[in-house]
């Protein structure tokens, strides 16, 4: 019995693997294609290319405006990032120190912008940043983007704040610390692996947002992902190699801002840091 258990267990294991090694190889070939199509003069029928070129690169950094797009992603990433932070760690303290009334309440409204799909707000709130003539700017976009980062860095940071024993504040009281400076001295650097976390994932979600920035872009807003949507499915004939070399950017692009984050922020230690508070 203990063997054929055993043996289950095995096949069970090879299973997942091939189950992962199937993906992975998938998700490799796609990457493949693209990036291989982006270099090609001309590839229909054969295994390979017909030759490769890196005119396509040229001709999307000059057509897709791609120094004004990239510039916009940065500045849309930056400040949703260092506002969510700014909003949420506070908000969050207080949801997990402080008791009133209404307070499931106002952990539900913090739920909604991640569980209802973003096109379903996004559209009454473009509305709404459209008559405040803030739509079509950078403002617009990242005030759009707040919407669903900051009840997120809420909802993450909560756990880690009800982790720190509360002595440790009132130790800090006693000796004459205000609030103000009790949070930013005394629990900000016990709470660094958690803030780090929220913002690593509030920066990925910010770079991969689309609904709410396309709803609140303009022509001078436009992150990349919203400018490679429109040179896809915009009027017009456009080179697919012209377009998967934009895509290829794209990739570069969110993977140097992911690897510029992880010189910082170590996902192993953010899990021994958090488990130790």
């Amino acid at each position: 019995m203990i063997r054929t258990q055993s043996v289950g267990g095995r096949l069970w294991v090879w299973a997942i693997w091939i189950l992962v090694g199937f993906f992975i190889v998938n998700l490799m070939g796609l990457i493949a294609t693209v990036v291989v199509n982006s270099f090609s003069t001309r590839w229909f029928t054969t295994w390979l290319p017909v030759g490769f070129t890196t005119k396509w690169y040229l001709s999307a950094w000059d057509e897709f405006q791609l120094p004004d797009v990239l510039l916009a992603t940065f500045e849309v990433v930056g400040a949703v990032v260092l506002l969510s932070g700014l909003l949420g760690v506070p908000a969050a303290y207080a949801m997990a120190r402080r008791e009133f009334p209404g307070k499931r309440f106002v952990m539900l409204l913090f739920l909604l912008p991640m569980l209802v799909p973003p096109i379903t707000f996004g559209i009454p709130l473009a509305t709404v940043l459209y008559r405040a003539d803030m739509a079509g700017s950078i403002v617009g976009v990242v005030l759009a983007n707040l919407v669903p980062t900051v009840p997120f860095v809420i909802l993450v940071m909560i756990p880690f704040i009800q982790q720190i024993d509360p002595r440790v504040e009132a130790a800090a009281r006693v000796f004459g610390a205000g609030t103000l400076r009790m949070f930013i001295h005394v629990l900000v650097p016990l709470l660094t692996p958690g803030i780090l976390a929220a913002l690593l994932l509030v920066l990925v979600r910010t770079i991969a947002m689309f609904e709410l920035t396309f709803l609140t872009a303009g022509p001078t807003s436009q992150t990349l992902v919203v400018a490679l949507y429109y040179a896809v499915f915009a009027a017009g004939v456009r080179a697919g190699q012209s377009v998967d070399a934009m895509a290829v950017i794209y990739m570069i692009t969110t993977l140097a801002w992911l690897l510029l984050a992880l010189r910082f922020v170590n996902p192993t230690q953010i899990v021994t840091r958090a488990k130790r508070a």
